[in-house]
């Protein structure tokens, strides 16, 4: 059975622990400088441990921007939705029997469940309405002036609005994500080697090799 992968804050742990420990210490220090871990190389290191940290804070960020982006579309969608559901309606018995508002408006049918398919149908809807003289006229006498369709298909623009917001920081956190693994990857392969050079250096004493958080075997 594949054992469960170690979360982020433990790789960054385990480190840390490592390379700080060696430095805070002369002894281990003084066995693992001849084979090329010298206080120079632990401290870039450790700078890396610090900036993966970093990466992975601005991450968590993108992604607590893309939460709120999603929301906020949501919310957009669900403050048109009705009125576009009344205007259509309305429509339906304004323009009965007028097959070119019909098709301009796209009256026939159910409505798209996907929300792409929901913005198509509700920004034709109003953008060809608004568009011709003929049908905002017919309209009218059923209370909707162009004033009120023109501020229902603002809401409309703004649930696009909110969803090129979505995409926006959708990609950032999906950058982030990408720039902060390969600083990750980066910081785990020098563990590995690391671990590896101090198993040798450290081997007459097990008790340092703890000090830097792995066990051994007695």
């Amino acid at each position: 059975m594949t054992k469960p992968k170690k979360t982020i804050s433990q790789r960054l742990f385990e480190a840390s622990i490592a390379i700080s420990n060696t430095l805070s210490n002369p002894a281990i220090l003084a066995a693992v400088t001849p084979r090329g871990y010298t206080q120079a190389k632990l401290e870039t290191a450790l700078a890396l441990c610090e900036e993966v940290r970093a990466l992975t804070d601005a991450q968590q960020k993108e992604y607590g921007e893309q939460h709120e982006a999603t929301a906020t579309v949501q919310k957009a969608w669900a403050e048109a939705q009705l009125p576009y559901s009344d205007a259509l309606k309305t429509a339906r018995i304004a323009f009965r029997g007028n097959q070119s508002a019909h098709t301009s408006l796209m009256l026939g049918g159910i409505r798209k469940k996907t929300l792409n398919g929901w913005f198509d149908q509700a920004s034709r809807f109003y953008n060809n309405l608004l568009g011709s003289a003929e049908f905002k006229a017919a309209m009218l006498p059923y209370g909707y002036p162009q004033a009120q369709l023109e501020a229902e298909s603002a809401l409309v623009a703004a649930v696009k609005t909110a969803i090129d917001a979505q995409y926006k920081e959708r990609g950032e956190a999906q950058q982030a994500t990408k720039i902060r693994d390969a600083k990750l990857d980066e910081l785990d392969q020098w563990l590995a080697d690391y671990k590896k050079i101090a198993a040798i250096a450290l081997a007459g004493s097990p008790q340092q090799l703890e000090q830097l958080g792995w066990v051994v075997a007695s």
